[in-house]
């Protein structure tokens, strides 16, 4: 598998520990298999980056693909590691039957690949929390802004699977813009289908609360 990882620095050796606990999956180093969208990554905070190349070798590698299951596993996973305003009481009632409810067991893996919870998707997901936005819509949204994926490199067998083939220098003046612009464009597609949207329509999640939907339930296919 060819991975990409922006940074405003060049990681020939990444180190299983650092970083952002508080990142989508908790520790770990995130790519994507998308160079174009490395660039923007390594330059969203406005400043010159590099977007480091790397070969994983998978052979050996268990990896759990939250794209292949349904969006509540993700939700729970996010809610487990970000930081959520969740004041409205609706929202903490949600937080805790997702976590009780729809955590999967995706520690012991060493790959995840998942959606990427940037700023558009991180307000699509506390919408859904608030009770403002449906299943359905949740779903559609998380396909909003094209390229949304990352692969996490969660294990230190993992890390010693990681090839570094080498980094290259991105110029924030192209790519913070373009990083600007996804994010811009998903937020506006967003708005069009919640203005759209009949809210008498789709699963919300109190629906989900009351009717003591399952992981396995088959409302969710």
């Amino acid at each position: 598998m060819k991975l990409y990882h922006g940074s405003i620095s060049v990681i020939e050796a990444p180190v299983l520990g650092k970083g952002n606990p508080r990142n989508d999956y908790g520790m770990g180093l995130y790519c994507t298999e998308h160079l174009s969208l490395a660039k923007e990554w390594a330059c969203a905070s406005g400043r010159d980056g590099f977007v480091n190349e790397y070969n994983l070798h998978t052979d050996d590698l268990s990896v759990f693909d939250l794209t292949q299951g349904h969006i509540l596993n993700w939700m729970a996973i996010l809610l487990e590691n970000r930081t959520f305003d969740l004041s409205a009481g609706v929202a903490s009632a949600a937080r805790e039957y997702l976590l009780a409810t729809f955590l999967p067991d995706y520690k012991g893996f060493d790959v995840i690949r998942g959606y990427r919870a940037d700023d558009s998707y991180f307000s699509f997901a506390k919408d859904f929390l608030n009770n403002g936005l449906s299943l359905e819509n949740l779903s559609a949204a998380m396909k909003l802004g094209t390229l949304g994926e990352q692969v996490v490199l969660k294990s230190e067998k993992a890390f010693k699977a990681l090839v570094f083939k080498g980094s290259t220098p991105v110029d924030s003046r192209i790519y913070h813009p373009q990083w600007r612009n996804r994010d811009r464009q998903a937020r506006e597609e967003y708005q069009f289908i919640k203005k759209t949207s009949n809210p008498l329509e789709g699963t919300y999640i109190l629906d989900i609360i009351r009717q003591q939907w399952r992981n396995d339930d088959e409302r969710l296919r």
